[in-house]
Formats: C-alpha cells, sequence, structure tokens
C-alpha cells in the first residue's frame, strides 16, 4: 500500500511517501514561506522524483490540527481535493500525536508542546503503546502555560515541541528532572510520522468522509472573534435584534 502523508500545521511544510512502512522519500521544508507557494510545487516535485504517479497512492494522511490556521486549513483542504479527485481514503492525525512519535521509545510521559502565542500552548500527554505508537493519557487541548505547568502531574517528562523549547526556562523552574536539550530534529513535525501513524489508524478501520473532513483548531480564529464582538455589539445597540 502506498501511503502520501502530508503536515503543514507549523511554519514548516512536510511530504512523505511510504510503500507499507518504508519511507520511499521525504521531504521537510522550513523555508518561510506561505504553504501555498510550497505544498503544491513540492508534491508534484515528490510525486515526480518517486516515479509514483497520483493513482498509484491508495491513502492519504494529513495532520488536521491544531496549529497555524493557515497551514492547517491549507493541509486539510489539499488532502480533500485529492480525495475527492481520486477516489482515496483519507486519515486525520493529530499534530500533537504526530510530535509524540519523536519520543520513540521512551517510557516516560509524553508531553507535546506546539507554541500557540499570547502565553498560550496546545498540549497533549501521551505514553508510548506496546505497537510502538502513542497512546492518549489526556486528550490535546489550548492551556495558558502557567496553568498546564500548574496542572503537571508528577511523572517525569519527555517534553517535544517548539512550545517546549519557547518555554523551557518557565518549566525548568517548577519541575525538578533534568530538562532535554533545546533544538534539533526531535522537536520538528515529520510527514513520516503521519503517514506511520495514518497507517496503522487505517488498518483499524478508521478513516474521515471527505465531504466533513476538517480541521481541529482548539481555537477559534482572530477573525471569528472579531465577527462575535460585532455581533455582540450590534445586538447591544439595538435590542430587538434578531439573531
Amino acid at each position: 500500500m502506498i501511503t502520501l502523508a502530508m503536515e503543514c500545521a507549523t511554519n514548516t511544510v512536510g511530504l512523505a511517501l511510504l510503500d507499507g512502512e518504508e519511507i520511499l522519500a521525504e521531504f521537510h521544508l522550513a523555508l518561510a514561506r506561505h504553504h501555498a507557494e510550497i505544498l503544491l510545487p513540492a508534491l508534484e516535485k515528490l510525486l515526480h522524483l518517486s516515479g509514483i504517479p497520483m493513482k498509484k497512492i491508495d491513502l492519504l494522511a494529513c495532520t488536521n490540527g491544531p496549529g497555524s490556521f493557515t497551514g492547517v486549513r491549507m493541509g486539510v483542504s489539499t488532502v480533500k481535493g485529492l480525495a475527492l479527485a481520486t477516489g482515496k481514503p483519507i486519515v486525520g492525525v493529530s499534530t500533537l500525536e504526530t510530535l509524540a512519535m519523536n519520543a520513540f521509545p521512551s517510557s516516560l510521559l509524553i508531553c507535546s508542546l506546539l507554541d500557540a502565542r499570547r502565553d498560550q500552548v496546545y498540549a497533549g500527554f501521551y505514553r508510548m503503546g506496546a505497537d510502538g505508537f502513542p497512546e492518549i493519557v489526556k486528550p490535546d487541548r489550548l492551556t495558558d502555560i502557567e496553568q498546564l505547568i500548574r496542572d503537571f502531574p508528577a511523572d517525569e517528562v519527555d517534553w517535544i515541541g517548539d512550545g517546549a523549547i519557547r518555554y523551557r526556562d518557565r518549566i525548568c523552574e517548577s519541575r525538578s528532572e533534568r530538562y532535554p536539550t533545546a533544538g534539533g530534529v526531535r522537536h520538528q513535525l515529520k510527514a513520516s510520522a503521519v503517514g506511520l501513524i495514518g497507517i496503522h489508524r487505517y488498518s483499524q478501520g478508521r478513516g474521515e468522509d471527505p465531504i466533513t473532513f476538517s480541521p481541529a483548531y482548539l481555537r477559534v480564529s482572530e477573525a471569528e472573534v472579531k465577527i462575535g464582538n460585532r455581533q455582540d455589539g450590534d445586538s447591544s445597540c439595538c435590542p430587538g435584534h434578531k439573531r
């Protein structure tokens, strides 16, 4: 089975082709450019270099959040378009679960952290299962970094992600265990990890409806906040107004 995996949830773009669990090719692009400028040309190049046409793809896997609104939306919409055009199945994968794969074969509690700005993080807690895939301990959530620190369990933690790097000092102040070295590929999202989780999930009969498949942002966008504020303002000015 040939799987095309995609991740666009942060400021990077990742693509991978897998034959079963064997990684045939993988791109990791951190070019500080808009996802729209990179994703489709990179996908075309990946398919060309691998010699695998789109019609030979059996499964599509993609991160569906949390992360960058623009990136997540771009990845999900691209995969939906491909699925609708080709009839191929889709599997959506949490960005934080993808990060947790980098901790293999850790026996510690894994905390995947993505920087959500405004002193907030997207956080997910996992443990590595016997099958080598992350198992959810606590569902993904958006939280203030200080609240997250207060809520941390007593377990020794394996930290993964750019949120762990950004808030390293603040976390270290509240924790006694040795904190991992900042930076490095261990904290980067990998499209191949998306593919491996996607294959595993698909083998269990799990997948997405290409019509209803949608991002899991965990936070409303600034545009939605502004619209909500505008509606609240309108209703307060016009008590008889009905929504």
